[in-house]
């Protein structure tokens, strides 16, 4: 893969990492009412959808604590099974938004390397991939579960060490402020998207080169500036 990309020299970026919920998967949606079911479930103080949203994209340990911070200890993991019961039972639904296979069918013959840095597990990235037939787009992909989750910069860093290139040549894309600390944490640039758990404004406080409103934008600026 890595000389495919020594082949584009010119290209301003040359590894592309994409989050997955809330960027190419619609879930958001399904994430915030899972989280809140499962809070009902054990009891805990039910959060709104905004704040159900705001953490997405964190791995799941963070999240659950962030969403119900008074909970007992003990009761993380009654709290980690209903949600993953809720959110599984219906995770077959999630489209992905319209246009991303395309996108990144274009990416693909393009040269550039394709990745992903996802605040879900590895399971459920591989059941999601394997869902939408996307898995032969991505040279390599870095889950919560496999080391310290989004914003630190090790889910980032393991991508680029893997492609071998270097930070300045990498982009991250993503929806959610937690994505764009991550691009910063590593060193790289990000742009955000409007579509997906966080509201749009505010995004390009965490660093964003640009924030887009639909696929389309984010098209037509990856094929002027990547």
């Amino acid at each position: 893969m890595t000389d495919r990309v020594q082949a584009n020299d010119a290209r301003r970026y040359r590894l592309i990492v994409f989050d997955w919920d809330g960027t190419l998967a619609d879930s958001t949606g399904l994430i915030a009412h899972s989280l809140q079911q499962a809070c009902r479930a054990v009891g805990a103080p039910v959060p709104s959808e905004t704040a159900a949203r705001h953490v997405i994209g964190l791995g799941l340990v963070d999240a659950l604590r962030h969403i119900a911070p008074t909970l007992p200890q003990e009761r993380y993991r009654d709290l980690a099974g209903y949600y993953r019961d809720c959110y599984v039972a219906r995770e077959s639904e999630i489209p992905l938004f319209d246009g991303v296979r395309e996108m990144l069918g274009e990416l693909d013959a393009a040269g550039f390397l394709l990745g992903v840095a996802t605040g879900k597990g590895r399971a459920g990235l591989e059941r999601a991939l394997a869902h939408q037939g996307l898995a032969h787009r991505f040279f390599a992909t870095r889950c919560a579960d496999e080391g310290p989750p989004k914003p630190h910069a090790d889910m980032l860093l393991n991508l680029i060490d893997r492609a071998g290139v270097g930070a300045d040549a990498t982009l991250m894309i993503g929806d959610t402020s937690h994505d764009l600390e991550l691009a910063r944490n590593a060193g790289a640039a990000a742009v955000a998207v409007a579509w997906g758990a966080h509201p749009a404004e505010g995004l390009t406080d965490f660093g964003a080169l640009a924030t887009f409103h639909s696929i389309a934008e984010l098209r037509g600026w990856l094929r002027a500036n990547a």
